[in-house]
């Protein structure tokens, strides 16, 4: 589509060490006698939770873009900057832009703002989205939702050239010899793809050479190998080298195992079981929760447990990232502030303990 010869996303090399990182959809929350806070306060409080993130040495936050009343953030880019003049290390991404129903060039020059105020810290995590209400608050057809994303990705990787870019799609009128601003600083943005199962997807990713973000949310991470394996597979295909790797998914963490899912449990519960009963599934039972914490993608408990079954899905699939999707539901921001320093305190340095025995 494309008749510019991009210079390609910034080079991402596996890192030597794996990256840990916190990833939230800031959700509303409840205040301490159970009422809903403000969308607005909620969005202050995400802020604090990505500065507190750098102060206890996480190495990555993320926040995902929603377009519905149980989030508060439909512009992550805003609230990403207003982290990065409060920090100085943490590096600053989404998780994801909804990239079907946003603008490539707008997206491109949004991030390498955000680049400009915290150098070389800024990156941006593109996806298809789990959900749909951006396409018709965007004018835009579920009709098209393949289409939309596949050439998005290629305008979006386009626009990564050094020089002047000339493309032609489909789903808007070409462009001849077009330059963004602000061009950023230290060469292109990193640009991950986040993926939630879809084999496409997997090699896609391969095919442009952009890093796997695979989104695991339910069911033992150990099912994901075929898709990490698929993907590396792709890349020695296409003769790209080795790419990171990274898994997002939920969890908390407390003092000990059953804080942690005695605190997460109602919160899990009361967001599962609203999505749920938009998309036809049943009630979460307490069972399920449990069968999820001992066996699947919840990441609850003690720092011990929780970086326990960390190490081991890195270990498992390979990872050169993991981010913990700490915020699930209307779960009150002070639980969710201890829960990011016992995670960045304890859980990030045992992590790394644990997979340097290996």
């Amino acid at each position: 589509m494309s008749t510019a010869t991009p210079s390609g996303p910034r080079p991402v090399e596996r890192p030597s060490e794996v990256e840990l990182g916190l990833d939230t959809f800031g959700d509303v929350t409840v205040d301490g006698d159970g009422r809903p806070v403000h969308p607005a306060q909620v969005i202050r409080d995400v802020v604090a939770q990505g500065v507190l993130a750098d102060r206890v040495g996480v190495d990555v936050f993320n926040i995902g873009e929603h377009h519905r009343d149980d989030y508060a953030v439909s512009q992550p880019d805003v609230l990403l900057a207003a982290i990065a003049a409060q920090t100085e290390r943490i590096r600053l991404g989404t998780g994801v832009t909804v990239l079907s129903s946003d603008d490539p060039v707008r997206v491109q020059e949004r991030f390498a703002t955000l680049d400009a105020l915290a150098p070389g810290r800024a990156e941006v995590t593109v996806g298809r989205g789990s959900f749909t209400e951006s396409f018709p608050l965007y004018g835009l057809d579920l009709a098209d939702y393949e289409v939309l994303f596949a050439e998005k990705l290629d305008l979006l990787v386009a626009l990564q050239a050094d020089g002047p870019v000339s493309w032609q799609g489909t789903i808007r009128p070409p462009l001849q010899h077009a330059q963004t601003h602000p061009r950023p600083e230290h060469g292109p943005i990193p640009i991950w793809v986040g993926v939630g199962g879809s084999p496409e997807s997997v090699v896609r990713a391969a095919r442009y050479g952009l890093p796997l973000q695979l989104a695991i949310i339910g069911g033992s991470p150990e099912r994901f190998v075929p898709f990490a394996d698929l993907y590396r597979r792709a890349l020695a295909e296409f003769g790209t080298p080795e790419l990171p790797v990274g898994v997002h998914a939920p969890g908390y963490v407390a003092a000990t195992d059953a804080e942690a899912r005695e605190l997460l449990y109602p919160h899990f519960k009361a967001n599962r079981d609203r999505i749920g009963g938009e998309r036809g599934w049943g009630p979460v039972t307490r069972d399920q929760f449990e069968a999820e914490a001992d066996h699947g993608a919840l990441f609850v408990g003690s720092p011990d447990t929780v970086a326990a079954k960390i190490a081991a899905t890195v270990r498992a699939l390979g990872l050169s990232r993991f981010d913990l999707k700490y915020a699930n539901g209307p779960q009150p921001h002070a639980d969710l502030m201890r829960g990011i320093e016992l995670y960045g305190t304890e859980v990030v340095p045992r992590v790394r303990a644990l997979l340097a025995d290996d």
